[in-house]
């Protein structure tokens, strides 16, 4: 049985919850974090099988809006996992949590890879979001990152905010890039019907719109010498996301935590996202065993999201066919929507902004 080199560990705590955001979270409440670790560590000694793991990411939630005594008993909870010696590590951050003593927190226990949710620095934007923050911030805690030997910095950029311009866009990525982080998240907003602004029904900005800007941030992150990596993901050479590539190759990961979904020994399965549940013992809402098909389909929708795409040969190895015998390539790559190139499948990076509609031909 092949080894599951990828654990996913979710904390829904939040000191605040940001208008569009459609993650499993509650508002930190002190009490319950102790019985939730707890429940964690039930979780993880039921499903967990001594795998070597390789990729280790906490993601909320803020999992830095936790206290120390807190933080120091999840860190601890990742120590019963058998580390890989390379093991990437990645820590979401809130801008404003970052401090001298969280990164030494951090640092004492191995993290090596920090995400920053920034998302902007536009005012209108952060207004909106319900987010505090300012530039100056931003420098200042990028700058103690740095200190304290992180060398490894996503941070997450959103665009496409109702009322917000190209000019809007183009001023706040400047920004980003000023801070000169080593791997850059972007992310159109989506408007989900369980978040705050989607209760209010509001109106998504137009799509031409979106694709200007989402053409744009291309275009100026790649003049920066970041690579685009995944549809969403640029990173300066090296510094791909480890752990999202397990994900984008279909492989099996671990997911633990309220909300959380996992991928293991063919089964894909999502975690209740009631907390109180969750600290009861009841951790799992549903899970599906998966067909042949159904692997197959997914490796084409999470691999054609990578600019480099599907190795053939590697899909032949995990399947035991080729692709061309299972999917019609013909008309896609006669139309010069997908290209095949050095033994991989990739979208023709021209119409990556509508790669849904090449999916939709393909499944």
């Amino acid at each position: 049985m092949d080894n599951i080199e990828s654990v996913y560990i979710h904390i829904p705590f939040c000191t605040s919850i940001c208008s569009y955001c459609d993650f499993c979270k509650v508002l930190y409440h002190g009490p319950w974090v102790t019985q939730y670790l707890n429940a964690l560590v039930e979780e993880i000694r039921d499903k967990y099988n001594g795998d070597l793991i390789k990729t280790v990411y906490i993601g909320g939630g803020t999992p830095s809006c936790l206290q120390e005594k807190d933080l120091r008993y999840l860190l601890d909870i990742v120590k019963r996992f058998n580390l890989d010696k390379d093991l990437e590590f990645t820590f979401e951050c809130n801008l404003n949590d970052i401090s001298d003593n969280l990164l030494d927190i951090l640092k004492e226990y191995g993290v090596n890879r920090l995400s920053i949710g920034i998302e902007s620095f536009n005012d209108a934007k952060l207004r909106f979001m319900e987010r505090n923050h300012s530039f100056p911030q931003a420098e200042t805690a990028m700058r103690l990152c740095r200190l304290k030997g992180f060398d490894n910095i996503n941070v997450d950029f959103l665009y496409g905010i109702p009322g917000e311009t190209l000019k809007d866009t183009k001023k706040d990525l400047e920004q980003i890039l000023k801070l000169n982080p080593d791997h850059i998240s972007t992310y159109s907003l989506i408007i989900e019907d369980n978040t705050k602004i989607g209760i209010t029904k509001m109106v998504p900005i137009p799509e031409e719109l979106d694709a200007s800007m989402y053409e744009y941030i291309c275009d100026k992150l790649e003049d920066k010498k970041y690579i685009h990596y995944e549809v969403s993901n640029f990173a300066k050479p090296n510094k791909e996301s480890k752990h999202n590539l397990h994900y984008w190759n279909n492989d099996e990961y671990y997911g633990f935590g309220v909300g959380a979904s996992g991928y293991t020994f063919g089964v894909r399965y999502d975690n209740t996202k009631s907390i109180t549940a969750y600290i009861k013992g009841n951790f799992l809402l549903k899970e599906e065993i998966l067909s042949v098909e159904t692997k197959m389909d997914n490796e084409i929708m999470l691999g054609l999201r990578k600019m480099k795409g599907i190795n053939v040969e590697e899909f032949f190895k995990k399947y035991g066919v080729n692709i061309q015998e299972v999917y019609d390539l013909k008309e896609v790559i006669q139309e010069e929507e997908l290209i095949y190139e050095d033994g991989y499948l990739y979208v023709n990076p021209e119409y990556i902004y509508v790669m849904n509609e090449i999916l939709i031909k393909l499944l």
